[in-house]
């Protein structure tokens, strides 16, 4: 899947969403469901990784997929995507510059 791609699905999502739940018309508050969302999204990241290395208290490992790991790290690129979106970030150029920041402070390493 290309950025081009993913955000058009983003642009679909968004629009979906915005129908969905009341109040996600104002941008402000768009944002702050979008980042409390991302924060939930990460923490369900941060439960699968444990429950990977079966670091997690039985009754969870039991509910543990390996599947669901796929799916957390979907969950956050996709909401970090939504994100950016309602806060016209291009995540594209952000990551092509950030890169570029990284591959220059280890040139000369």
């Amino acid at each position: 899947m290309t950025f081009q791609e993913l955000q058009k699905f983003i642009k679909i999502s968004d629009e979906r969403l915005r129908k969905y739940f009341d109040g996600l018309e104002d941008t402000e508050k768009r944002t702050l469901a979008r980042t409390v969302k991302l924060t939930e999204e990460v923490g369900e990241l941060a439960a699968e990784v444990l429950a990977h290395h079966n670091w997690q208290r039985q009754e969870k490992m039991n509910k543990h997929s390996h599947k669901d790991l796929n799916h957390e790290f979907a969950d956050v690129i996709i909401t970090t995507f939504l994100l950016a979106d309602v806060m016209q970030v291009n995540l594209e150029k952000a990551v092509r510059d950030k890169i570029k920041k990284i591959e220059r402070r280890y040139k000369d390493k």
